[in-house]
């Protein structure tokens, strides 16, 4: 078995020679990959430094999050003090749990003061209070005092998002004296930055101006002379979620943010943006179907527990259409056509809802869907359900009539197609609407509320119309 492996396993010396031509390849390459976990099965510990090394922290995190649970364990104890810390930022969460259970909170401590305030908090506060409390007690006091009072601000908001690393400079700088500062700034000081800002004595904030402008204007040049007046900010109070459509909608890198006196606390960059975009749009998504969580690694018992509240209120929305067929069960004994047309009908119309509740739903999310707009967004999705329901109608009743040879079923059939596709696109869009206006999360609760409706109007139609026109 041992030298099966040898002959697909690159040694570490092979490995090392080709680490330049891996780091031009995005992510993990399988050999990499191949050769870390032969590395771990051996206990090889120096053998994995030099493979992990030259990783970037997300790839090490991406790899990280492939292991076992016995694996990660062990790349864990071998890799001890090596493993670094911007490697926390990158993992997810069921996973960073794990990480800083196994190395305890005084090695944490360590790796949160190399990481910048913002994602030091952003695992901070992932935490339970008696574990975040003994990590903050290890941080330098500096720190510390950053750290608890971003923790202060409400959760999701620009006070959790911001880093308190950030350059700012008096107006009557030149950009000539700006640059030379910069440069005299200690290496492991330096942070990566797209703007600097301007201030004044009480550190209000007067302008910013961007690091290509600051860079491509002669020396003597004054930055009051140079800076953006009035640039867009936002307060430590803000709602990461408008945080992320301020960037999206004026494609922004960066963006101060300021206290009620219009004082410099720090700066949201680009990068913690994106996740929270990405966050945001899963959450939107899971919620859709009803999912809690997507780990892949979570157990069984935690998954189910997760589903079974969605499942069980489905179930009960299920009795209620069925209820509705129950209504005209005399209707089916004599037709068993009309069992078999009925769920193409109710399908139909769940589908279609479905379509205008996500566009519903997301145009809510990126404020796109308002009252000056509302009006004309409900008419459209209704004149769309009406025209779907129209050309699916015929073809439905095509189908119908080539399948049973009755002209009455096939009649039934198109005008229950068209009046059910009809109230899925008024439902599709009155359902989330009526939800964001109760504050209820249209993303979590729409499609419940859809699917029900959408089978009672579609069974109930069909059935209807069917006892009146055939029986």
């Amino acid at each position: 078995m041992d030298k099966e492996l040898k002959k697909i396993t690159p040694s570490f010396k092979e490995i090392s020679l080709k680490q330049s031509s891996f780091k031009s390849l995005y992510g993990l390459t399988p050999e990499v990959e191949q050769a870390i976990i032969h590395a771990i099965n051996n206990k090889k510990k120096s053998g994995l430094k030099k493979l992990v090394e030259p990783l970037h922290p997300a790839d090490q995190a991406d790899m990280l999050e492939r292991l076992s649970n016995e694996n990660l364990n062990t790349f864990l104890d071998l890799l001890g003090k090596s493993l670094d810390p911007e490697v926390l930022v990158y993992l997810d969460q069921d996973i960073q749990e794990n990480v800083i259970d196994h190395i305890g909170p005084i090695a944490l401590a360590r790796a949160i003061h190399d990481l910048d305030t913002d994602d030091a908090v952003d695992i901070l506060q992932d935490l339970e209070e008696k574990d975040r409390e003994v990590v903050i007690k290890q941080l330098p006091s500096s720190d510390r005092i950053l750290v608890e009072e971003a923790l202060s601000f409400p959760e999701q908001s620009a006070g959790r998002l911001m880093q308190r690393e950030f350059l700012a400079f008096p107006s009557n700088w030149t950009v000539g004296q700006t640059i030379d500062h910069m440069r005299t700034k200690p290496l492991h000081e330096e942070e990566t930055f797209y703007s600097i800002y301007i201030v004044d004595p009480a550190h209000r904030l007067l302008g910013v101006i961007s690091l290509s402008k600051l860079l491509s204007t002669k020396r003597p040049v004054r930055l009051k002379d140079l800076m953006e007046k009035e640039p867009r900010s936002v307060t430590i109070e803000t709602d990461q979620e408008e945080v992320a459509l301020l960037f999206q909608q004026y494609g922004l890198v960066n963006m101060p943010v300021i206290d009620q006196l219009n004082r410099l606390l720090g700066v949201i960059v680009v990068d913690d943006i994106v996740d929270v975009i990405n966050e945001e749009a899963q959450e939107d998504l899971l919620g859709l179907a009803g999912v809690s969580d997507f780990s892949i690694r979570a157990s069984f018992i935690e998954t189910a527990k997760g589903r079974f509240s969605w499942l069980i209120l489905n179930m009960f929305t299920a009795i209620l259409a069925s209820s509705v067929i129950g209504l005209f069960q005399e209707e089916i004994e004599k037709l068993v056509a009309l069992a078999v047309l009925m769920p193409i009908v109710a399908s139909m119309g769940g589908n279609a809802g479905t379509q205008t509740v996500t566009v519903a739903v997301r145009a809510l999310a990126t404020r796109q869907l308002d009252y000056s707009n509302l009006q004309k967004f409900v008419l459209r999705e209704t004149w769309v359900g009406m025209m779907n329901g129209v050309l699916f109608a015929f073809l439905s009743a095509l189908i119908a009539y080539l399948w049973f040879g009755d002209k009455q079923i096939a009649l039934v059939m198109a005008l229950a197609m068209i009046a059910n596709l009809f109230f899925a696109g008024i439902l599709g869009t009155l359902i989330p609407l009526t939800l964001e206006k109760n504050n209820i999360d249209p993303a979590i609760s729409s499609s419940v509320f859809l699917t029900t409706a959408t089978d009672v109007i579609g069974f109930f139609t069909f059935l209807g119309l069917a006892a009146w026109i055939i029986l």
